[in-house]
């Protein structure tokens, strides 16, 4: 039998020896402000210390001038009113590209159009709520009429898209944006993602209420004996790719999971295969493997349900997506994003404020002519 062993005072380490970091007790008549307050979280413990952490990676991933941030966003964060932290994202240049559930960019326009959502009141039963056109999410409420409002908006705006060519997500929502920009006040996702090139991404596009009008909207053009609107979502996979391929570091923040975490993620193992599998001499030399080198996760699935919302970056790894964590800045927090994302968000902000800046500077840009539709070869960017 293996003879135990016995701890010897004199071989007690004090920490510096590891070059451990101390931890800071919280000193909250020294905190004016959320930025102090986040730098505080860094030196405490457990859900604190991962906040802290993930505003400090965030930091670094919008202030590279070099890097390229990709924001992924699921579940209700607009009906939960997060839009203008997302708005703030985009005109800060925090982010350069999204891509989303449809049902968020839906409630999304719903809010950016002058329309509102309401606290539900838990007295008022679902078949209540069902007979009065009541739409409930959670603890919110999203009245019908606000979506038959947007139904007549999405039905005008398909009436004035060329039928010669197909569409993807990415420029229909493109439109969208722009319809927004020529008729309502107010700022909004949409509204400021077309002001600022910012390519939003819908890869399911088909399970959300705009989703269901386009295919009312086409069903009625092809009784009528019309043709309907085309779409191509795969030139969102193609479009994207492409501009992947040509940044010289990629990031990612990621607001929950679901289908736009998986379509982000999926790229990297892409551009290996468009070199590994297109025949000799066919794939476009430009087209090289890439992993993410960056992350912020805010998601409070657990990762021992087996799903990829609550999977970590880590597994990533495995399917060549991410840089492993020594060649990386990752930062995951399992925690509920209306909580969390304007904390660090809001935070951030102040601190490139107590720095002179307000909007960052990157090394890139993406013009307007890189966002159009080429009919003849898919859609592309612009060589």
């Amino acid at each position: 039998m293996k003879q135990q062993v016995r701890r010897d005072p004199k071989h007690y380490h004090d920490g510096s020896q590891e070059e451990l970091v101390p931890l800071r007790p919280l000193d909250l008549n020294r905190i004016t402000d959320l930025d102090e307050m986040l730098s505080g979280y860094e030196y405490m413990s457990f859900g604190a210390r991962k906040v802290g952490e993930g505003a400090q990676t965030f930091y670094r991933m919008v202030t590279d001038p070099d890097m390229f941030v990709v924001l992924t966003l699921s579940g209700a964060m607009t009906p939960a009113k997060l839009s203008l932290v997302i708005t703030e994202m985009v005109e800060r240049n925090f982010v350069q590209a999204i891509v989303s559930t449809g049902a968020l960019m839906t409630h999304g326009f719903v809010e950016s159009s002058g329309r509102q959502h309401f606290k539900h009141d838990p007295k008022l039963s679902d078949n209540y709520l069902y007979e009065h056109g009541y739409n409930r999410i959670y603890d919110t409420i999203e009245p019908e009429q606000n979506l038959d409002d947007v139904e007549e908006i999405i039905n005008q705006v398909l009436d004035v898209l060329p039928r010669n060519q197909k569409h993807c997500s990415r420029t229909f929502f493109e439109v969208l944006g722009k319809w927004l920009v020529d008729n309502v006040q107010g700022r909004g996702i949409l509204k400021s993602t077309y002001a600022n090139l910012v390519p939003v991404y819908v890869p399911a596009l088909t399970d959300c209420e705009i989703g269901l009008d386009i295919t009312l909207y086409n069903m009625k053009r092809r009784l009528q004996g019309f043709d309907g609107v085309a779409f191509d979502l795969f030139g969102d996979v193609e479009h994207f790719m492409e501009l992947i391929a040509r940044q010289n570091k990629v990031g990612i923040v990621t607001v929950g999971g679901g289908v736009p975490r998986n379509w982000a993620q999926q790229v990297m193992p892409l551009l290996e295969l468009v070199q590994s599998r297109m025949p000799a001499g066919l794939a476009p030399p430009h087209l090289q493997p890439k992993k993410y080198t960056a992350g912020l996760r805010i998601c409070p699935e657990p990762e021992h349900f087996g799903g990829l919302s609550g999977c970590k970056y880590s597994e990533g790894v495995s399917w060549g997506k991410f840089a492993s964590k020594d060649n990386g800045n990752f930062t995951e927090i399992p925690a509920d994003a209306t909580m969390v994302l304007p904390f660090i968000v809001g935070g951030v902000m102040q601190r490139l404020r107590k720095e002179g800046v307000d909007k960052v500077r990157k090394n890139f840009s993406i013009r307007r002519q890189q966002l159009q539709i080429d009919g003849e070869a898919g859609i592309h960017l612009a060589k």
